[in-house]
């Protein structure tokens, strides 16, 4: 693939592009801060508002490309195909599913097998871990083709899922989703960075229409 043909979803500099869920704008806690999108969560103590990132356009089959570090013990997500109608779904999780990002040395989650940084939360356990510690910058790769899903972790292929088939809904059936009738079954939606309350920063966001 050519370098011209990826587009970028971060300039860098500002969070155009990105607002909170729900919202307007980016929430105050999600500063830029050299080079990277990154929740302050001093600033969220002291009443800054946060909440995850939603992306400004809607993307159906994409090849995502991007950065990300957590600070030691932190929680935070990748989601994809979100359905931004808070009337509806309260939170972006609800409706759509999340790549974990994790210090999978310090969070509780990551005694759950598929609750580890580069699983697809709660339904589907990576083959392999290749997340570097709390701290050091991972470059994660998120293709969803025609309902194909693919997770490249630091160069390595961790996960494969295909969606919207039988063996699909019955991985909902046996995870937290299965309250949420509509979870998992949209062909398109925004990309969203998870506020789960922890440092995180993400940088160098591109994305590729397929």
């Amino acid at each position: 693939m050519q370098q011209d043909s990826w587009a970028p979803l971060f300039n860098g500099e500002t969070t155009s592009g990105w607002h909170s869920y729900g919202q307007p704008a980016a929430g105050a806690a999600w500063e830029v801060r050299a080079g990277a999108l990154y929740l302050n969560t001093d600033a969220k103590a002291k009443g800054a508002t946060g909440g995850d990132l939603v992306s400004a356009g809607v993307y159906g089959d994409f090849h995502l490309r991007l950065e990300w570090k957590i600070a030691p013990g932190g929680n935070s997500g990748l989601l994809f195909y979100v359905q931004e109608e808070p009337e509806k779904y309260t939170q972006s999780w609800q409706s759509g599913p999340e790549i974990q990002l994790l210090d999978n040395a310090l969070h509780a989650d990551a005694m759950i097998p598929n609750r580890r940084a580069g699983d697809l939360y709660d339904l589907l356990a990576c083959t392999e871990e290749t997340v570097k510690p709390a701290g050091a910058w991972n470059e994660l790769e998120l293709i969803c083709d025609a309902g194909k899903v693919q997770v490249i972790q630091n160069g390595v292929q961790t996960l494969t899922a295909q969606l919207w088939n039988d063996a699909w809904q019955e991985l909902i059936q046996q995870s937290k989703f299965k309250d949420f009738p509509d979870f998992g079954t949209y062909k398109s939606g925004r990309i969203a960075l998870q506020d789960h309350g922890d440092e995180v920063w993400f940088r160098h966001i591109f994305i590729q229409e397929l």
